[in-house]
Parts: structure tokens; C-alpha cells; sequence
């Protein structure tokens, strides 16, 4: 399994740059920079690329309907060349709170719209003259939709790659038939292995069966915390409250994708009551009505021996990357646990 970290968007990104050519030596061999409703992640990844020379850089995620699919392509194919290709571009659907509360466009069909930008930014780094006719995207515009001088036209440049690596971000099964067909990474969120086959094996299947032959076999990157040692057990309660705020806030009652998950997962009656708590007001109520169970089993948080059954939970259940959060207080701290993990991780 390789080794990943998520950046923080909410501060500290240079500090944490500084500190990643460490993490680098300690075996770290991706780092995902997000973008929620946060500074940029482009301009924090060409920082990056300018700071690493083997560590590989993703975008996790860029939301697909803050850029046109042109747009996406451009930037991956930039990123790509500035990186000497390392990037991966991760994208995802976000959510109607974001895209329509702090971007002011419609959040509408994201399936559909993340298929047709696919295939347009692979036409774009294979420098073909791009024309796509889809339900979403028309490239070029149609004559009677602008002025009737548009042309199709290809990259100026010629990229380091023309198949960069695309991961998506789902948890839906028709998103994720959609990934396992399409894609060369999936990103879920809040991995339970233990359940991992019973809520997405049937659409995995389904979409593998489609999957182009040229495609790599899928990337399944399975976020965790990390904490080896003794007497960590109670770390897991620093989880609770982003797990709240997913699974009770990010979206309305019925439209809350996440919230979903965790009724999918076996946990219906939680997930009712931290969204009807996190909807009052009560975030620490709700993030106290988490289950600790599913806490223990999204983590890697214990002993050196829980950590690596885990782990092995995870291989089993398809993990080929693993995005881990160290809790340490320093960067040499970090460092030695993504040195562990990774050993660990050999190890299963």
C-alpha cells in the first residue's frame, strides 16, 4: 500500500510544506491538497512542486463545477509539467451546500457531468482538436447558443503525460460504478472495511466490468487517522466531531450523502440522531452520539498489533493507498509514524 497525507486547508500550509521533505524520507508517497471553500488548491500544489522532488501531488478534490472541463484539464496538464508527473487529478461532486451556497451555481446532475469531463480532458491531453456533444457540455459552443465563431482547437502545449491519473471521489453506488469503470483512483470517505463489500462490492463489480483494458487496476484510497503506541485508544474522540459535521451537517434532511453512508453501514438510528442534533444547534451533543465502534473502525488508532490487523482489514477489503492524518504534536513525530504505517503496511 502506498502511503498518503491530506493537507490541512484551514491553516498552517507552509509550515506543513517545510516539514513534507521530511515526511518524504520517512516514506511518504503522496500528499492531497483539498478544496473546500478554502484558499485555492492550485496555487498551494505548484508551491508544493516546487518544494518535493519525488513525493507525488494530488488535488483531493477539485469540485467539478467551479472550473469548465477545458479549465480542469489545463490546470492537471500544468500541474503535471511543473511536478515533472507527479500529479494526480482528483475531482468530486462536493456537495449543494458548497457549490450553490459559496459558489452560486446549481448543483445538478454531478454524474453525468463528471463522465462528460472525463473524457474531455483526456481529448485535451492527448491534443486532439476537443469537440464534445453532451447533455452539460457542448465544446465548441454551438452557433446558436454564442456568436457562431467558435472552432474546435487542442493544447498549445504538449503534456508530460497524455493519461494522467484521474481519482474520483464517491460513495453513491452509481457514482461508484461510474469511478470503477471510468477512473484510475477512488477515493472514499470514511472507509469501513468490515463493510466495504456489502455497500459498494455490487457497483465495483459492475463498473470493473466495463472498464476499459488500457485502465490500470483501480486505486482505492481509503482515508484514516493514525496513532501507534499504547494508551491511544481515546485519540479516537478527535475524530468525532468532523465525523458530526458530516454525517449531521453536510446537507438537509434526505440530502446528505454522508449521512446515507452511515445508515448504510448499520448505523441508521446514530445517524438520525447526530443529524437531528447537528441540525439543532448541538454539535457536541452530536458528535458525542457518534459510535465509538465506527470511530475504531474508520481509524488506525492503538497498538502496533490493532494497527496492523486494521491494516490488513483494509488490504482485504481493497485498499491499495492509505491517506493518512498522524496525530503527533511535532513533524519529527509525523514523520515517525508514516514510518511505521508504512512498514506496517509492508508487512500485511
Amino acid at each position: 500500500m502506498r502511503i498518503g497525507m491530506p493537507l490541512n486547508y484551514s491553516g498552517g500550509f507552509k509550515e506543513t510544506v517545510d516539514d513534507l521533505a521530511t515526511y518524504e524520507k520517512a516514506g511518504l508517497d503522496i500528499v492531497y491538497v483539498p478544496e473546500a471553500y478554502s484558499f485555492d488548491a492550485v496555487s498551494q500544489m505548484g508551491f508544493i512542486a516546487a518544494k518535493t522532488e519525488r513525493l507525488e501531488i494530488a488535488s483531493g478534490i477539485l469540485q467539478i463545477y467551479t472550473r469548465t472541463p477545458t479549465l480542469t484539464a489545463m490546470t492537471a496538464a500544468g500541474m503535471d509539467f511543473v511536478s515533472d508527473g507527479r500529479f494526480t487529478l482528483g475531482i468530486g461532486a462536493s456537495g449543494p451546500q458548497v457549490i450553490e451556497g459559496f459558489h452560486g451555481v446549481p448543483y445538478h446532475a454531478p454524474l453525468a457531468r463528471t463522465r462528460e469531463i472525463v473524457d474531455i480532458c483526456r481529448q485535451v491531453w492527448r491534443r486532439e482538436k476537443v469537440e464534445h456533444s453532451g447533455k452539460h457540455y457542448n465544446i465548441p459552443l454551438p452557433a446558436e447558443q454564442g456568436t457562431g465563431l467558435g472552432k474546435p482547437l487542442k493544447l498549445i502545449n504538449h503534456p508530460v503525460r497524455e493519461r494522467i491519473p484521474i481519482l474520483i471521489a464517491a460513495i453513491g453506488p452509481k457514482n461508484v460504478e461510474m469511478v470503477a469503470e471510468i477512473a484510475e483512483g477512488w477515493e472514499p470517505i470514511f472507509f469501513l472495511p468490515e463493510r466495504a463489500g456489502d455497500v459498494w462490492g455490487e457497483p465495483l463489480a459492475a463498473g470493473k466490468a466495463k472498464r476499459d483494458a488500457s485502465l490500470p487496476p483501480l486505486d482505492v484510497v481509503a482515508q484514516a487517522p493514525l496513532a501507534i503506541g499504547e494508551g491511544l485508544e481515546d485519540l479516537v474522540d478527535f475524530v468525532r466531531p468532523m465525523v458530526a459535521l458530516y454525517v449531521g451537517g453536510m446537507g438537509a434532511k434526505g440530502k446528505n450523502f454522508y449521512n446515507n453512508l452511515a445508515r448504510r453501514y448499520g448505523y441508521e438510528a446514530e445517524a438520525e440522531e447526530i443529524q437531528n442534533l447537528y441540525l439543532d444547534g448541538k454539535k457536541d451533543e452530536a458528535a458525542a452520539a457518534v459510535p465509538r465502534d465506527l470511530l475504531e473502525k474508520i481509524s488506525l488508532i492503538g497498538t502496533e498489533s490493532h494497527v496492523k490487523e486494521r491494516l490488513a482489514a483494509m488490504k482485504e477489503a481493497g485498499v491499495t493507498t492509505l491517506n493518512v492524518t498522524p496525530f503527533a504534536g511535532d513533524a519529527p513525530g509525523r514523520a515517525k509514524l508514516i514510518e511505521q504505517v508504512k512498514t506496517l503496511a509492508q508487512d500485511v
